[in-house]
């Protein structure tokens, strides 16, 4: 009790309460512009956070990242485009609903599907958490080695349909990893004689490179200085009534559940849960025929898991120190330059910053429903900026955070280089999250591999000797070759082309 209130303490000051309705302004206004992502809102707002408090600057990240997810659902519903990865879902839904004057159906029950799904996630890290801290504590370095492995290894299963365009993103983001000083013998790798370089590629820069400046290259590309052309009148009540909450009762309690669950899994995400709780709400649902027809069913069960997932994220975020999707990434990162090692330990030497999350995401998610209601009539105006005007905008954004944390010029060619890598990449199929993940984990990776080889004096075997060591060591070992067991059985399988000729001419 000591803890929270002390937590409480820490986010009723004025700075945090600011900051907090500020990110969730900005928030707001970047998840409504069609194919900007609640990651490039958050990674926009990194170089602020620096200057912040550890609290204000977790508090920043928290109401931004929630308020972009909701907002994402505005141009959705407007125009038929998705204004975040995880809308993507229900996008049809949403649409039909306000072309037939259900406003309050569509983007009403969204902002609140999204609210009461986030706030069931924060009550799952409140009480999920500190049980895992209490397990992890009993971890040495090889749990923790074979934890980052493992999850890299559900980043990439998770990355796509394409598992080897994974792979190929994740090697780029590990090699990135290892730039600058070996971890033991402090001997320069790859930095080709630039000494800034020597202390590694810098995260908050590729951030922006990756998730902002790629998507001005990719927006160059089909660059259109007209206005976009809504169409759509805002008509109806934007309040859903309560019995629209009732009647959708099971599908926002099972997509807090599914989006939780799911966000709590390294790699994952909320679009990935707002996917799947989409596809098991049609199956439990009572019109199935009415899913990407205008169903209030999949709006109630995929919004609730889009704000849940982000909160489930921060699970093995605080628990372990490994990121449960891009924007947790983020988080870490935040963390540490704060001097805050993310892990079992924080909920000891930290109980009242921890508790302060919890707070901070519960008033993120109650602010969310006035917050979001208003912005239901301010997004058509919104999402008809410019193209001209926005992007420049967000341009000169970039420009400023990469620099204003280490005042070097340097720290702006990463980001013009990593923005073009990622553009190339995304153009041709191949996802940024995991590079990102590769980035932040292969140094996890790295320094606890090598701490425990030395500690084992080069003996493979100790790294399944601990009871936990070895599960989590066999675990990962199945993730990684199950995907070749399984090509290797098909072609087994697979009959002959010589077995194909015969059984066609014997017919």
């Amino acid at each position: 009790m000591t803890a929270f209130l002390d937590g409480l303490n820490l986010v009723m000051s004025a700075d945090v309460l600011v900051t907090m309705v500020v990110s969730a302004l900005f928030g707001l206004f970047v998840g409504m512009i069609p194919g900007l992502s609640a990651t490039m809102a958050v990674a926009l707002l990194v170089p602020v956070a620096f200057t912040l408090s550890p609290v204000a600057a977790l508090a920043t990240i928290i109401t931004c990242s929630g308020m972009a997810m909701f907002a994402g659902d505005i141009p959705a519903a407007f125009l038929r485009i998705p204004g975040t990865p995880a809308s993507a879902a229900y996008t049809s839904d949403m649409n039909e609903l306000v072309k037939a004057g259900r406003l309050g159906e569509a983007l009403g029950l969204s902002v609140m599907s999204s609210a009461i799904g986030g706030i069931m996630g924060t009550i799952v890290l409140m009480f999920g958490a500190p049980f895992l801290a209490d397990f992890a504590m009993n971890f040495s370095s090889y749990e923790y080695f074979w934890l980052a492995l493992l999850g890299l290894s559900c980043a990439t299963l998770v990355a796509g349909d394409d598992a080897l365009k994974g792979w190929i993103a994740l090697m780029i983001g590990l090699f990135l990893s290892v730039v600058g000083l070996d971890f033991v013998t402090g001997i320069q790798r790859y930095t080709f004689g630039n000494m800034n370089l020597q202390g590694g590629i810098g995260f908050i820069s590729v951030m922006i490179g990756a998730f902002a400046l790629a998507e001005i290259f990719r927006k160059a590309a089909s660059f259109d200085n007209e206005k976009l052309d809504t169409k759509i009148k805002i008509t109806g009540n934007p309040y859903p009534s309560a019995a629209v909450l009732w009647r959708e009762r099971k599908h926002i309690g099972r997509g807090g559940v599914i989006g939780t669950l799911v966000g709590a899994l390294p790699g994952a995400g909320a679009d990935i849960a707002a996917w799947v709780t989409y596809a098991i709400s049609k199956r439990f649902a009572r019109e199935p025929k009415l899913f990407s027809k205008g169903s209030t069913e999949g709006v109630a069960g995929a919004a609730s898991a889009n704000n849940a997932a982000l909160s489930g994220s921060y699970v093995p975020t605080l628990v372990f120190g490994i990121p449960g999707d891009s924007i947790t990434a983020i988080v870490v990162g935040v963390l540490i330059l704060k001097g805050i090692q993310p892990g079992p330990l924080v909920f000891v030497n930290s109980a009242d910053m921890v508790n302060a999350i919890y707070i901070i995401f519960l008033l993120a998610n109650i602010i969310l429903i006035p917050l979001g209601i208003a912005s239901i009539y301010l997004g058509r105006f919104v999402i008809s900026v410019r193209d001209a005007i926005l992007y420049p905008l967000i341009l000169l954004l970039c420009i400023y955070g990469a620099y204003a944390v280490s005042n070097n010029i340097f720290e702006l060619w990463v980001v013009l280089a990593i923005g073009i890598l990622v553009w190339i990449m995304q153009e041709n199929d191949y996802p940024a999250a995991p590079l990102i993940l590769g980035l932040v984990l292969g140094q996890v990776v790295e320094q606890n591999f090598m701490s425990s080889i030395i500690k084992a004096n080069g003996n493979y075997i100790n790294f399944f000797n601990r009871p936990i060591s070895g599960t989590l060591g066999v675990i990962t070992l199945i993730v990684w070759t199950y995907p070749l067991a399984a090509a290797f059985m098909k072609w087994r399988s697979a009959p002959s082309d010589k077995e194909t000729e015969e059984s066609s001419s014997s017919n």
